[in-house]
């Protein structure tokens, strides 16, 4: 079976800011050996989609500007439509998928397992390879994972990133298998703090709450903490901006010695050093993003990172996503809990631009999805 459409439709950015993303097409491909050819039905988005837009995701050595135009995004639900012919060799094949299989994404297409190197951050999605804003694509048949079969196509299109970032985040530096512990609640008696109400921090709120965690999450937002509270049954919710020294509410919360045993640090600059004032012994905080900025401010003094570290014998632990044998994991987590994924706002594919604008002004609560098809 194969399509019968001559064309692919594609959105394209140069890097050079959110106005200048525009549309183009380009010749239908054929899977080659071990590859399929997926249609692509939903794309969620990431604050790294914007940085790249943006001419501002440049921070690793071995992802370098492209001088021509680039395919964005890296999340996506398709359909397998066609599938090229089985490789010689052990290992996964093509003809581990057939044509009609609903499939994911994986960011780095070469990241199967282990710690990511600099070789796979280099077959990511969205930069330097050519993402899945478009309306079909060859990937390798080791670059896709199957789909709980429950979730619709817009929610499951959130998991590549932004779910396997939190599951990481959480579960990374466990053996495999941990969530299946002590009755299915590896984390009861564990106090979980997620930063902020975007896609990563409410992934991260429901592996928490489904694994038996106590869950802290923070917002600027009331309304923001009201949904996370009451549709989504986070323990304690703390506005940053009424309360400026939530790390001290933090320990309120948790008791003075205490503090979160799982941090999901994803603002940077403006929240790291708040992260380690409120951490527990032992504690992990789980690097991820950078939205409160990316270099600290010289005002003042400050404790150096070493002390702050060990005062509290923390664990500082940078992620950038996880290998698919995690991914696959994590959907196991999924379907046995029936978690869905929490989508803020759908567009059309003929809207791309508007939606990764909506992404960027940080009004969105969960995950934005372009839908394709």
């Amino acid at each position: 079976m194969f399509t019968e459409t001559k064309e692919v439709q594609q959105w394209h950015t140069l890097e050079d800011g959110f106005d200048n993303l525009t549309r183009g097409t380009a010749p239908m491909p054929t899977p080659g050996q071990d590859e399929v050819l997926v249609k692509i039905k939903a794309v969620s988005l990431n604050y790294r989609d914007t940085e790249v837009t943006n001419g501002e995701y440049n921070h690793h050595k071995t992802i370098s500007k492209r001088s021509t135009p680039l395919v964005p995004c890296s999340d996506a639900l398709g359909i397998v439509t066609a599938v090229g012919p089985l490789g010689p060799g052990p290992g996964a094949s093509a003809s581990t998928w057939k044509v009609g299989d609903r499939v994911l994404s994986t960011f780095c297409q070469s990241h199967l397992t282990g710690q990511i190197t600099a070789k796979d951050l280099a077959s990511g999605l969205g930069k330097p390879l050519d993402g899945v804003l478009q309306t079909y694509r060859v990937f390798p048949s080791t670059g896709l994972v199957r789909v709980p079969e429950y979730l619709t196509d817009e929610e499951a299109s959130c998991l590549p990133i932004a779910a396997v970032t939190a599951w990481m985040a959480i579960f990374g530096m466990e053996p495999f298998g941990t969530w299946t512990k002590a009755e299915g609640k590896p984390l009861k008696g564990k106090t979980v703090l997620l930063e902020g109400t975007g896609g990563v921090a409410i992934a991260g709120l429901q592996i928490a709450k489904a694994a038996g965690a106590r869950t802290i999450i923070t917002s600027s937002s009331d309304e923001k903490l009201r949904r996370a509270k009451e549709e989504l049954g986070a323990d304690h919710v703390i506005n940053y901006r009424t309360t400026p020294d939530w790390e001290k509410k933090v320990m309120e919360i948790t008791g003075e010695n205490d503090g979160a045993d799982i941090i999901l640090e994803t603002g940077g600059a403006g929240t790291l050093y708040k992260a380690l004032d409120c951490i527990a012994f032992g504690g992990l905080i789980s690097c991820i993003g950078y939205t409160a900025g990316k270099e600290d401010s010289a005002e003042g003094s400050r404790i150096n990172l070493n002390l702050l570290a060990l005062r509290r014998t923390v664990t500082l632990k940078g992620i950038i996503n996880g290998p698919r044998d995690r991914f696959e994991e994590m959907c196991e987590f999924y379907q046995r809990h029936e978690i869905r994924p929490v989508v803020d706002k759908v567009f059309g594919f003929e809207e791309g631009k508007e939606a990764i604008k909506y992404l960027r002004s940080g009004s969105h609560f969960g995950k934005v999805v372009v839908k394709v098809e």
